[in-house]
């Protein structure tokens, strides 16, 4: 066989072995080729991931040492209170509500918390509330955790009202310190227009009107409007007035009536609230103030039964002189004083029945008959404020129902509370003026826009 033709195997391999060396080391395999994509990205990316990381690293040493601060700081002083400041897993709520004849010392033996506890806790809040008047009805929440298998009250919290709780905590010793927290209040006017259909006290409860907003109304209005005579069907009237919820039991208190507009078929009425240099009140459009001396009808919503004049006595049969009016209302709806004052007379007189006199000031004096009860306190010579509470209607004496007979004594003559013209307050003058006016428009256009 010819040499030559033996050899040419051997050159094929060289060559291919020439080109693949030569196709490695040129153009790299599509692996090392794709390897080389990702570090030439890297490289120029790493200088901004540096850089941003290096920021973060700043940013985070900052946070982390203002916070390491801080900590230190609360635990420091949470440790001169010796508060337990262990995590607190709550595994357990229980909320109590206070039942007749219910005490406090009787709730935590309920709780079955040990006597030397009760007493420390009885201790530390006998110094910030008294537990005998403790109502019925009052929320205690109770609040444990799981602390080496064993259940630990670690907190006792009672709502006092929707801006401040009590709450007592245990601390590092199991001892409970109590203390008084102010709870975040928020506020909201609130508008309604309503339409008078059968009473004012009725609509104003159909639109769902707060009850202590209504009796606010009535008696602001009581010195000059009937509330039987002067009201009629489709009269309506606007009231704005504050609203305060807290965020943690959104319980709602009601603040002040900030402007009042009754509108009746002859006239308008229309009240701000405004702070003068004597205190608050309120004042009509052209700054007068609207109270009067006396109230004329000093009893919500009631029926006007019997009005000042000759009548035929329901009991005696023959014509007398009524020398007062009497409003039907079912027993128990609460008297108020007509004016400021000092009570005169309390207790039974005769066909009045239980009785209530009030002398107002040298010339007027109000009379109160009927009633089935005094409010708690309403004694002789304690002093009293309009439109504070004194009394009950009843049914007692010479009377066919339950009523109050009311009566104005002028110079020591009965006169028709009805026909009585008082003199209202001050009017505002100059400076106090002017802020008045601006502060009205101000109040009007608030109130035009949300209604």
């Amino acid at each position: 066989m010819n040499p030559s033709i033996l050899n040419i195997p051997k050159i094929i391999v060289s060559i291919l072995v020439l080109f693949f060396a030569y196709h490695f080391f040129s153009l790299g395999t599509p692996l090392l080729n794709e390897n080389k994509k990702i570090l030439l990205i890297t490289e120029k990316k790493q200088p901004i991931i540096d850089k941003l990381n290096n920021e973060d690293i700043e940013q985070k040493d900052e946070i982390d040492q203002v916070f390491n601060e801080k900590n230190a700081e609360q635990t420091s002083i949470l440790e001169q209170q010796k508060i337990d400041i262990s995590p607190k897993i709550i595994t357990k709520i229980n909320e109590v509500i206070v039942k007749k004849n219910q005490t406090f010392d009787s709730i935590l033996k309920n709780e079955k918390i040990t006597n030397s506890m009760r007493i420390n806790i009885i201790t530390e809040i006998s110094k910030l509330y008294n537990l005998k008047k403790l109502p019925i009805g009052q929320k205690i929440i109770f609040n444990y955790r799981e602390k080496d298998q064993n259940t630990k009250l670690v907190k006792i919290t009672l709502p006092l009202s929707f801006k401040e709780e009590l709450v007592l905590e245990n601390n590092l010793d199991n001892k409970f310190i109590a203390k008084k927290i102010d709870l975040p209040i928020f506020s909201e006017k609130k508008i309604f227009k309503v339409n008078i259909e059968k009473s004012l006290y009725q609509s104003a409860v159909k639109f769902k009107v707060p009850n202590s907003v209504i009796i606010d109304l009535i008696r602001l209005y009581s010195f000059d409007v009937d509330f039987q005579r002067d009201i009629r069907v489709n009269d309506n009237f606007v009231v704005m007035y504050e609203v305060f919820y807290n965020e943690q039991r959104r319980e709602v208190a009601f603040g002040n009536i900030l402007y009042s507009n009754l509108i009746l078929q002859k006239r308008e009425l229309e009240y701000f609230l405004f702070e003068t240099s004597e205190g608050i009140d309120y004042f009509d459009r052209k700054g007068k103030n609207v109270r009067k001396a006396l109230m004329k009808t000093p009893i919500d919503g009631a029926r006007l039964s019997s009005g000042f004049g000759m009548r035929k006595h329901p009991i005696l049969g023959y014509n007398v002189k009524h020398r007062g009016v009497d409003f039907a209302a079912p027993t128990g709806t609460p008297v108020f004083a007509a004016g400021n004052g000092k009570i005169e007379f309390i207790g039974t007189n005769g066909a009045y029945g239980k009785y209530i006199r009030i002398r107002h000031n040298n010339s007027y004096k109000t009379a109160y008959a009927h009633l089935s009860g005094y409010k708690k306190g309403i004694s002789k010579s304690v002093r009293v404020n309009q439109g504070e509470i004194i009394g009950y209607v009843g049914s007692t004496g010479r009377s066919t129902g339950p009523h109050l007979h009311y009566e104005v004594i002028f110079n020591g003559k009965k006169i028709n509370p009805m026909k009585m013209k008082l003199p209202s307050g001050k009017s505002l003058k100059n400076e106090e003026l002017n802020k008045f006016l601006e502060y009205s428009e101000e109040i009007f256009s608030f109130v035009i826009k949300n209604i």
